[in-house]
């Protein structure tokens, strides 16, 4: 009986090699802080830093909803819109309700819950149309994009929708005001974040979500009830919308029809920086959180030092569109 030496049997171990994949979007992100605070003192002063999470918090919780439906296979491309519908909605009915319900938190809570119901019923539209018609989703949402603009347009007159004096300013602290000096925004997209995260990968439905991107058959035939995922996730998506815009109103206390602008290509930019497939199928949410703070920090850096001029921003993201898309691509070959 021979004896097998005891070096040939130890399994060699594997070394460690770096996931670009998972590290990508975090060393871009440092890279990009590094940078800012090489070209200005002030990049990391508490101020700055508050700012940009502030001003990133809308298009960060737009985006957690908006991984969940590129997860699954679609897109929706009327979030900005529907946000400038909510607003002018919601101030609307604000304004309408002080004579009945007074000035103070009673008008405003009913304005809330009046944005909550119509991002609600948005999504569920969008949802609809595209389980139920079979419409696909560029088309389906391409349209309610033009509808919804056009309604914010027809009721503000083509003009400006201002809140009135009293309701502002028991609403103002919802975006001025936080806990420990972190604005409510800022809480609120970091609260949004972590359900998204947790719900897209430890639960079924985040299960199911992936499963449908990555091939809706299959899933089908896996007694996933695809019609049932798909418009859960256009209505997440219509009621982050509307959370974003209840942190958004109090900001500027007004709503027009340029509100809410290439806030779309901003929240799919963050998505596809972050690593979820465009083609659906893969999804994480913690990486849209690190592909908004990339957005948030590039446009911050461009303001500091005037490199580019800031009416390119929407140039520079479409660029980072197409590199995060073709890089996405050479993975998959």
């Amino acid at each position: 009986m021979s004896s097998v030496p005891l070096e040939q049997e130890r399994v060699p171990a594997r070394r460690w090699v770096p996931d670009v994949k998972t590290l990508g979007p975090l060393i871009a992100l440092a890279l990009l802080i590094l940078t800012g605070a090489l070209v200005s003192d002030g990049f990391l002063s508490a101020g700055n830093l508050t700012n940009v999470l502030s001003r990133s918090a809308f298009i960060g919780i737009i985006a957690v909803g908006a991984t969940f439906v590129i997860a699954s296979g679609g897109i929706d491309l009327s979030v900005g819109s529907m946000a400038a519908f909510v607003a002018g909605l919601m101030i609307v009915v604000m304004n309408s309700l002080v004579p009945v319900l007074g000035p103070g938190l009673a008008t405003v809570i009913a304005g809330m819950a009046c944005a909550l119901l119509v991002g609600l019923c948005a999504g569920a539209v969008n949802g609809a149309l595209i389980t139920k018609a079979g419409i696909e989703p560029f088309i389906v949402t391409l349209g309610t994009m033009g509808i919804f603009r056009s309604l914010i347009t027809y009721v503000s007159d083509g003009g400006t929708l201002s809140l009135a004096s009293g309701p502002r300013t028991v609403y103002r602290p919802v975006y001025f005001e936080g806990v420990l000096g972190i604005p409510w925004p800022i809480l609120a997209f970091a609260l949004v974040a972590v359900l998204g995260q947790i719900v897209m990968s430890q639960t079924a439905f985040g299960r199911h979500i992936s499963a449908i991107g990555s091939n809706d058959q299959v899933a089908r035939y896996s007694a996933i009830r695809v019609d049932r995922v798909q418009m859960m996730a256009y209505v997440l998506q219509g009621l982050c919308v509307a959370l974003a815009t209840l942190l958004y109103v109090p900001r500027l206390g007004s709503a027009s029809p340029a509100t809410g602008v290439l806030w779309e290509l901003e929240a799919i930019a963050a998505v596809i920086i972050g690593g979820t497939l465009l083609k659906g199928g893969y999804g994480r949410v913690w990486g849209t959180v690190v592909g908004v703070l990339i957005l948030g920090f590039i446009g911050n850096i461009l303001n500091i030092t005037n490199f580019v001029s800031n009416y390119l921003n929407g140039a520079i993201q479409g660029v980072i569109i197409i590199i995060a898309v073709l890089v996405q691509r050479g993975r998959r070959s």
